[in-house]
Order: C-alpha cells, then structure tokens, then sequence
C-alpha cells in the first residue's frame, strides 16, 4: 500500500511543532509591547489566546497541508506558504477576539507586530531547519527503499537527477537496465546496477523493496508485463512521464469517464483563483454597467446626431475555447463600416490575423481620407466605446482581464497554436492593450503577450493589468 506522502500532514511532525514554537515566541514579543517584562500566561485572557493560536495553527496545518513539498520548495515559494500560513491563522485568530470580546487585549500596533514577528520567524526557522536536515541527512520519517528501471544510456543521467531531487524521502538500492546485461560489479554513483529488468521480480522476493521508479525514454520499451508483476508482488509503481512537462507544467492525475487518466493544460487554476477571478468580474461589471448608462446618456445623442444609426455596434466574436458570443460597444464607426473594411484590407498596418488602420476613413468624422479627428476618434482614444462590454463581462462571456476577443474571419484563419491564446476568456484588458498596442504591428507579437499571460496567469497578474490599463486610458498611450 503507497501512502500519498503530499497528503500525510503528520510526515512533517517536526515543521509543526517548530511552527507552534515560533507563533508562541512571536506571541510573547507582541504581549510585551502591550504590557512590558510580564509574563503574558499568568493571565487567563492572554494563556487563552496562546492556546487559541496553537489550535488555529494545527487546524490550518491539517486542512491546508502548507507543508505539502516543503522539502522541495526554494526561498522564494516558502515566503509565499509562510505568509499565506500567518495569515489564516491571524484572520481566525482575529474572529476569535472579536467574537469572545477581548479584541481590547491587542491594540493594533502589537496585533502588526505579531503578524510581522510570526512571518519573520516561521520563514526563517523552516528555512534553517530544512538546511539542516539536508545537511545532515535527518529526517523523523523512514525514507523508501526504491529500484531505478532504466536504459544503460539514460541511468546516470536519471539517477543523477532523481539523488539529487531526493531530498532524502528515499533511497535508491540499486539499477536495473531494461536494454543490457550489467558488468560484474558495476555501479553508478556509487549505487550497484543489479541486473536486467525481466530479472527484477526474482530480486525483490526475497529483499526490502518500497517502490520501483520507471525511467525509460519513448523509444525503450519495458519489459511486458513488469508492472503488472511488481504491483501483484504489492510494490508501488513510478512510471516517469519524462517529455511531458515540456509541453506543461500544469498536469494532474484525474478520473474521466471512468479512467484514471493525466490530465495535462496550458494552466491549471484552482477552484478559489476561479472563483475570485469570476467575484472580481462581477464586482467590476456592476460598476461599469452603472457607468456605461451614465455615459450613454450624454454621448447617446451625440452618436447620433453624428451618424444616424444605432448607438451601440454588436458584432459576433469568439470566446473561450471558441464559444461565440455577441459583443457590444458604443459604435464609434459609420453604420456601413463592416461592408467598407474589405475595400481597405490592402491598407492594413497589422502583419497576420488583425486588422488596424490609423487614418481609417470608416471612424464617424474622419474625413475622406480618415485623418480628421472627430466623435469617433475621441470615442476609440478615451476608450469609451469599450464600456458596453462590461455588460458583456457581467454576462460571463468575457474577463475584465484576458485576451482579444477575435472576429470569426480571423479565427477562420488562425493557426493551431493561435488558438492557445483563448484558452481563458477574452477580456476588456489584457497584455498587449498595457504592452504599447499601437507600436505592435505583428500580430505573432500579440500571440505572444496573450500566451505569456495564459500560462503565467495568477489573481495578482489581473490586478496589476488592472492598474496599468487605469494608467495607459488616462494617459491616452497606446489607442489610435
């Protein structure tokens, strides 16, 4: 039987305790800019709230496992964990007080001198206790006895990798090539190479054997029915799925339609980044349906009076994945200006799938030759004609944050890899609109900006997008 070592809380007894001492010390440095050299447990409220904090802190550690990979993880990721860590644990912490009355026992500035002291300490004391357990190659579990199946030509490259991956949670005890017989007495790294692969199953009979690791390329084949024999025997199978992060790093194993299958995307969100990406749309659509009426009223009539016609312009684009969905604006354009694009195709500025002119004659009082700036010029360089979309993001078909929603001639057109770019939902913002959009004339460049925020794509990432958009319409950079 394999036991998940990422969902067993207690393989890291030794972080949480060393996390329970360090929220009790920051604890104590907080009481004593509240109340001087005391100690802080010979009174009933504060010895309450101690035990309140270490119950919090094993409760957390329960159901958010942050030492999920804490082995593996570098200065940088377990800042991220330590903060998320203190910060769960202040916020209960924080209802408790409220809740029993005693938020008096903390002012403010010793509450912040908690959360900060509480980081500080729990970042610095996983990071030096991590150094030595490496170093010293301790660990308060029994690591895994493991076989390495491989061919004679990857071995000392894998094993290489997977000793120096191993963090000490196993030991490799020995190699087995699928493709050789192995020279007497020969080793790697210091490790025997035992025999070949179909010989494996008479090996473990008779030894202490955890797991065997798979580590062979496309082009090895293993020997038939290995797995199955060893799984009969009750080991635990490592079949590596080498060349797959090359296409992604976002993979997981899942059951789909009654398989266990790995599940593999551009990027994978968790359900809480779906859902506060979707909060922060609805929140945003709200304000923006509420202002696009305001504005509708004053540049209603102007539209019209203008260019009789409607005052909104609606247009089939395509969403997510290729869902179509209709799109509306305030219209900014004369009402004949989709069947007069196709003469002006030639005068395209874009290189590939956009379309994008600059003295485009179609805008409302541009002029014959579309260098005059009228209504319509304003409209598109205060970006005012992307209000109606709000109501299209209140919808759910599209992101205040996310890609540029294509027309269906240009997606007639895209190639395989441009697709990958409405992976996620188009948006009223994104990339290329904070990137310069004007001086990018090749529409490749705005595949790339949308694919560099696909796959990096966090909550933060909108948020920034969010600001630099505020910045780039009140400064009128980049929309001609």
């Amino acid at each position: 039987m394999y036991s998940k070592a990422s969902s067993t809380w207690l393989k890291h007894w030794d972080f949480i305790l060393l996390d329970l001492i360090m929220f009790q010390i920051a604890y104590v440095i907080s009481c004593v800019m509240r109340m001087g050299w005391e100690n802080p447990y010979k009174f009933q409220t504060y010895f309450n709230i101690a035990i309140i904090i270490c119950l919090v802190d094993i409760c957390t550690a329960f159901f958010t496992e942050p030492y999920h990979g804490i082995m593996r993880r570098g200065y940088y990721l377990e800042l991220k964990s330590s903060v998320r860590h203190v910060f769960l644990v202040c916020v209960i912490e924080s209802c408790y007080l409220f809740l029993s009355k005693r938020a008096g026992a903390f002012s403010r500035l010793s509450f912040l001198c908690f959360v900060v002291t509480a980081v500080l300490l729990i970042y610095l004391g996983r990071i030096l206790w991590k150094k030595y357990l490496i170093r010293h190659k301790r660990l308060f579990y029994e690591s895994l006895k493991m076989l390495l199946v491989t061919s004679k030509q990857e071995a000392e490259s894998i094993l290489e990798r997977v000793l120096e991956n191993s963090f000490n949670e196993f030991e490799i005890i020995g190699v087995s090539y699928v493709d050789a017989e192995p020279e007497p007495g020969e080793k790697l790294c210091g490790i025997p190479v035992i025999n070949r692969a179909e010989e494996i199953p008479d090996y473990i009979q008779t030894r202490w054997v955890d797991s065997v690791f798979i580590g062979v390329g496309d082009k090895t084949v293993v020997p038939k029915g290995l797995i199955e024999t060893c799984l009969d025997m009750g080991l635990t199978v490592h079949d590596c799925l080498e060349g797959m992060e090359e296409r992604t790093n976002n993979q997981y194993i899942n059951r789909m339609g009654g398989y266990m299958v790995l599940t593999s995307s551009v990027r994978v969100a968790s359900s809480w980044q779906v859902l506060l990406k979707r909060l922060l749309d609805i929140c945003g659509g709200i304000v923006g349906v509420f202002l696009t009426g305001i504005i509708t009223i004053f540049l209603g009539p102007a539209i019209y009076i203008a260019s009789p016609g409607p005052i909104f312009f609606s247009q089939i684009r395509i969403g997510k994945n290729g869902k179509r969905f209709k799109i509306y604006k305030f219209r900014s354009m004369y009402v004949d200006a989709e069947k007069r694009k196709k003469e002006l195709m030639d005068k395209n500025e874009m290189e590939g799938l956009m379309f994008k002119m600059e003295a485009d004659p179609r805008i409302i009082g541009s002029g014959p030759d579309g260098t005059r700036h009228g209504l319509g010029w304003f409209i598109r360089k205060t970006s005012l004609d992307e209000f109606p979309q709000f109501w299209n993001v209140l919808k759910g078909d599209m992101s205040l944050v996310g890609t540029r929603p294509p027309t269906e001639d240009e997606w007639k057109h895209y190639k395989p890899y441009h697709r990958a770019r409405l992976a996620v939902k188009p948006g009223l913002t994104g990339m290329w609109q904070v990137s310069g959009r004007s001086d990018i004339t090749d529409f490749e460049e705005v595949v790339k900006l949308d694919m560099k925020y696909v796959k990096n794509w966090c909550f933060g990432m909108d948020i920034k997008i969010l600001f630099k958009t505020v910045f780039v319409v009140l400064a009128g950079v980049g929309s001609k």
